[in-house]
C-alpha cells in the first residue's frame, strides 16, 4: 500500500518549524513520529492523525474523515482524513496541528 509523496511533502513543509521530528514507515506508509510517538502520517491518499479516543471521537463528527481501520480492527485513538477534508492549506495546517497538539503532551520515548 504505497503513500502520496506529495501529502508527505505537506506534512514535512507544516512540520518543519518543530523539533524532534523523524519518519518511518509504518502500516504500509509513511509516520511522523514526534519524540518516538507516532502524530500523524500519510497512508495512499489518507491523511493519518493521532488524537486520542476522546480527539478521534470528536473529529469522527466532521466530514470527509473516518475511523482508522488498517486490520480490520478500529485503532480507536487515530483516524484518517480523507483528500476532500484537506484540499486547502489552511484545513490541511488545521488536521496537523491538532495532532501535533495531542503528541505534545506525550512523554517521549
Amino acid at each position: 500500500m504505497p503513500y502520496s509523496e506529495e501529502i508527505a511533502k505537506r506534512i514535512r513543509h507544516v512540520l518543519k518549524r518543530h523539533r524532534g521530528f523523524r519518519e518511518q514507515k509504518m502500516f504500509g506508509g509513511l509516520a511522523f513520529m514526534h519524540n518516538g510517538n507516532m502524530c500523524c502520517g500519510v497512508i495512499e491518499e489518507k491523511l493519518v492523525l493521532r488524537l486520542g479516543k476522546e480527539g478521534s471521537e470528536d473529529v469522527l463528527r466532521e466530514p470527509f474523515t473516518a475511523p482508522f481501520n488498517f486490520t480490520g480492527k478500529v485503532l480507536s485513538s487515530i483516524v484518517y482524513v480523507l483528500p476532500h477534508g484537506y484540499e486547502t492549506d489552511e484545513n490541511f495546517k488545521e488536521w496537523i496541528g491538532l495532532a501535533y497538539k495531542f503528541t505534545k503532551n506525550l512523554p517521549p520515548k
